[in-house]
């Protein structure tokens, strides 16, 4: 266990819906009840629900760990738990090491002091003395970029402005482990950036992460591993790119109609510029993909979405008939229609999916079929969602 920085073990932890206590009046029979209930920690009463269930996974000093999901997932759940704001309901949770945890704008910032006043409270709040923060206290506000507004109160401040320094004060005080929520969002896209790539330089040094975030590409980028939990609990763990792309397939069922049995994909093809099958290109090879669709039911004015999606499951292009083909398609009962798309394939190099799908914009999906075919494309090192060919 010597290595062991985090040790999640089967946590539990339960809330009750519309539970608000105004004053101690309300809270200590709430107490009372609590007492003598005869309910154990593995049942639920009324209004109560798991917001963490069953979670556990073990991480090693210097690792970075992923966790996704939609809102209501428990992930901010898990984040107060290991940061000692929340008691688990059931199970046990270790911590081996300094801990600094970035989980909500201007959290140990007090709004009457300023930037610099805040600094060091922050920093005594994670355990460093006055002369550590002195000594970090030019890189802290270097790295914050608030130089001019480092002597203002920061009730002052905007939200972005809060996660700058918040940020800058949890990466400069050397933690051994880092808890990062979603805040990273309210800063604009540089500065997300060099967050980053500061998050990357101490894993490097040794430090474990867990980053919590609805970026995707900031999570595969940064995270070797991934969680996605929906409902509290784990619902897939694992490499991230396959996590990542998982949670993309079915964050897109959602919008699925109920009208699919109507229609069948029969074939799909993809050819080079020569007309042959093909399932390896070059950036900027001409392509063309064919969809045989049948119909069991007479419609008109269907649109046809084309999409490609990379191996993570990040959709990188997606456009519809009825904006870039100036058309819908009609079948009748039981008609079958060939539809060839040409293309060039200005993708960095990886393998990608294509997938369509036949709607009607006012009724929802007739069709949808997703990664029905896969190719790879062999391009020179970039980095970026296309591949533009530059001549120098």
């Amino acid at each position: 266990m010597g290595d062991v920085a985090i040790d999640f073990c089967h946590v539990y932890k339960k809330f009750t819906r519309g539970e608000k206590f105004d004053s101690l009046r309300d809270f200590i029979p709430y107490l009372t009840r609590k007492m003598f209930s005869t309910t154990s920690n593995g049942d639920l009463r009324e209004k109560e629900f798991w917001a963490v269930k069953d979670v556990s996974f073990q991480l090693k000093f210097g690792e970075a760990i992923g966790i996704i999901g939609p809102n209501g997932a428990g992930k901010s759940t898990i984040l107060k738990l290991l940061s000692g704001i929340l008691l688990p309901t059931n199970g046990t949770y270790k911590i081996n090491g300094r801990l600094s945890a970035l989980i909500e704008v201007g959290a140990g910032f007090h709004p009457d002091l300023t930037g610099k006043e805040n600094i060091f409270l922050n920093g005594a709040i994670l355990g460093m003395t006055r002369e550590q923060i002195r000594k970090k206290y030019d890189s802290i506000v270097e790295f914050s970029e608030l130089e001019d507004f480092i002597d203002t109160p920061v009730k002052r401040y905007s939200s972005g402005m809060y996660a700058r320094l918040g940020f800058s004060v949890a990466v400069h005080v050397d933690p051994q482990i880092l808890l990062v929520d979603e805040v990273l969002s309210v800063g604009d896209i540089s500065f997300q950036q060099k967050c980053l790539n500061k998050m990357q330089e101490i894993i490097n040094g040794g430090t474990t992460i867990i980053f919590i975030s609805h970026n995707i590409p900031a999570v595969i980028k940064l995270c070797p591993k991934t969680i996605l939990l929906n409902r509290g609990a784990i619902h897939q763990f694992g490499e991230t790119k396959d996590v990542c792309r998982h949670y993309y397939n079915i964050s897109s069922q959602k919008w699925r109609g109920t009208e699919e049995n109507h229609f069948e994909l029969e074939n799909v093809e993809l050819f080079s510029s020569n007309g042959n099958p093909a399932t390896a290109f070059r950036p900027g090879d001409p392509a063309r993909v064919r969809f045989v669709i049948g119909s069991k039911i007479g419609i008109n004015n269907l649109v046809m979405s084309f999409f490609i999606k990379r191996s993570d499951g990040m959709i990188v292009f997606d456009a519809s008939s009825d904006i870039i083909g100036q058309r819908c398609y009609s079948f009748s009962e039981g008609e079958r229609k060939s539809v060839d798309l040409s293309f060039n394939v200005n993708l960095p190099q990886g393998t990608y999916y294509v997938g369509m799908n036949l709607f009607d914009p006012g009724k929802g999906f007739y069709l949808y079929k997703d990664e029905v075919i896969e190719f790879y494309v062999d391009a020179p090192k970039t980095e970026g969602y296309a591949f533009l060919d530059l001549k120098w």
